[in-house]
């Protein structure tokens, strides 16, 4: 015998060394006739388990106990036969070979046994083609369950697909190489404006704009003739027409697959109208801060007032395009210098329009008033009614006297100021002497005592963008090394030692995204 496989095992020719199972359900009133069968089997390979039955019963009752590979069936049996032997079987669903094995009946009721389902029939006077055949049948049963199996396995794919597909916000739909659609899931209504059942059998270009469709095709050949490579385009963004004819944005991607051994392509819509629309607004709010910043940074001073033995800079860095901290030099009566420290709660539009009215009121009453005490109160009288509860303004404002080298200040709720003598030591603590600004219309400032500076002096005035900076792991930027960056570059001028605290600053959080307004001044006394 030839060498075959059966179910995964090798039958070589010249008699195998190893037995392949085999269940035989026999139908026989012949004990002699089954072992003869089975005793061929035997001699061909097979290492046979069977049972004999006579009757329909008992061909039910083994069917239904047990698990068989094959039938072999005698014609005619004194209270049975094969038609219904094969009746039965085919009664069950299972997909058995079923070989008639009989002493003498004609061709005729052969060829209708095999019309009715058998699979092949033998002379039991000629059985040397018994073993080839259970051979064959059995090769044929092992394919046949392969092919369900398969169909099965596509079917339960087709019906993951269609329950995705379905289930999908977006539009998805099913189209042959020509693009003419097999399949739209319901959200081709929300995108569309067509039903599923309208769009089956249109062409894809029904979905098109004319321009685009125009021509061979148009926008279907484009995406579609692709020849036998397969594809899978990333998501673009096009124009669509709805079945009202208004355009739409839409974003769209295909996918090709093979369906039933055809090619289908598989497109995924998404309208993006409302997508389009926030990108509009933002870049109209890109541009709005763009010009808030540009009007905001003109408000800065430009440069530090050059003053006979005093070397002063200062910086703001904001967090946004516009922020709400704030710094200023102020001309104030007697060849005074106002030195202002501001930070309005939050950042972005909204506190840097406060910071622009708290600039306002201060150059104004700086021109009119000496005390910083008086000064503060009175722009805390008008700033009460227009800042609101949710928010306030903290502010240090300091009156510098170049001639004597002193200064006086008051803080409306501001983060410490220091100065800082020669060699690095705090000879002086600046605390906030009020409430920030806005908070109560009736609170009022006083100024400190006049604070002597002598040469080698370093004033620095911040806001709490610095302190508060956080690296990767939570930890607080904090005064302390605030004031370690300050005395290691406090022998550079002062403009290079607010650009190594804000550079200090930055490395110390890695560079994430500022939370904060970042901004500061320092006056070194020559």
């Amino acid at each position: 015998m030839r060498g075959d496989v059966l179910d995964g095992k090798s039958l070589p020719a010249g008699g195998p060394s190893i037995k392949v199972p085999l269940r035989a359900l026999i139908v026989e009133d012949s004990e002699f006739d089954a072992q003869m069968m089975v005793s061929i089997l035997r001699k061909g390979g097979y290492d046979v388990s069977f049972e004999r039955v006579e009757t329909a019963d008992q061909l039910s009752k083994a069917l239904h106990e047990r698990a068989w590979d094959m039938i072999l069936a005698d014609y005619n049996l004194p209270e049975f036969d094969a038609p219904g032997a094969l009746r039965i079987l085919q009664e069950t669903g299972l997909d058995l070979p079923f070989i008639i094995v009989s002493g003498g009946i004609g061709e005729d009721i052969a060829v209708s046994a095999m019309k009715g389902g058998a699979h092949d029939y033998l002379m039991k006077g000629n059985l040397s083609r018994l073993v080839p055949a259970v051979e064959r049948e059995l090769r044929e049963a092992a394919n046949r369950a392969s092919q369900r199996e398969a169909k099965r396995a596509l079917q339960e794919s087709e019906l993951r697909y269609r329950l995705l597909w379905e289930t999908s916000p977006d539009a998805v739909i099913l189209m042959d190489p020509l693009g003419v659609i097999h399949f739209a899931n319901p959200a081709v209504k929300d995108v569309f404006g067509y039903t599923p059942e309208e769009l089956m059998g249109k062409n894809l270009s029904a979905l098109q704009p004319e321009r685009l469709s125009a021509g061979h095709q148009g926008g279907v050949a484009r995406y579609l003739q692709t020849g036998l490579r397969r594809v899978n385009w990333r998501a673009t963004e096009t124009l669509a027409r709805r079945k009202d004819g208004a355009e739409i944005p839409i974003e769209v991607s295909f996918s090709d697959m093979v369906l039933n051994g055809e090619r289908r392509f598989v497109g995924f819509v998404r309208d993006i109208t409302e997508r389009k629309r926030a990108e509009k607004e933002l870049r109209e709010n890109k541009e709005q801060f763009r010009v808030a910043r540009e009007i905001q940074q003109r408000l800065f001073p430009k440069s530090a007032p050059s003053l006979d033995g005093f070397d002063i800079a200062g910086a703001t860095y904001p967090a946004e395009a516009t922020g709400g901290d704030y710094f200023d030099y102020l001309s104030m009566i007697a060849d005074r210098l106002g030195i202002v420290v501001g930070d309005v709660t939050g950042h972005g539009v909204g506190p840097a329009l406060l910071m622009a009215e708290t600039r306002a009121y201060l150059r104004i009453l700086a021109g009119r008033r000496e005390d910083v005490g008086e000064i503060l109160t009175r722009a805390n009288g008008v700033l009460a009614e227009d800042v609101g509860q949710e928010r306030f303004i903290t502010l240090f404002l300091a009156r510098l006297n170049p001639g004597a080298k002193s200064f006086s200040y008051a803080s409306a709720g501001h983060p410490a100021g220091y100065v800082m003598g020669p060699k690095g030591e705090i000879k002086v603590t600046l605390p906030r002497t009020g409430v920030p600004l806005g908070i109560r219309p009736d609170t009022t400032y006083t100024s400190s005592a006049e604070i002597q500076l002598v040469p080698g002096d370093l004033v620095l005035l911040t806001t709490d963008g610095i302190e508060e900076t956080m690296a990767p792991d939570s930890t607080i930027f904090g005064i302390d090394r605030m004031l370690d960056v300050v005395r290691a570059h406090r022998a550079q001028p002062s403009a290079d030692i607010v650009q190594q605290l804000y550079r200090a600053v930055r490395d110390f959080s890695r560079n994430a995204p500022q939370t904060d307004d970042v901004t500061a001044i320092v006056i070194k006394v020559v």
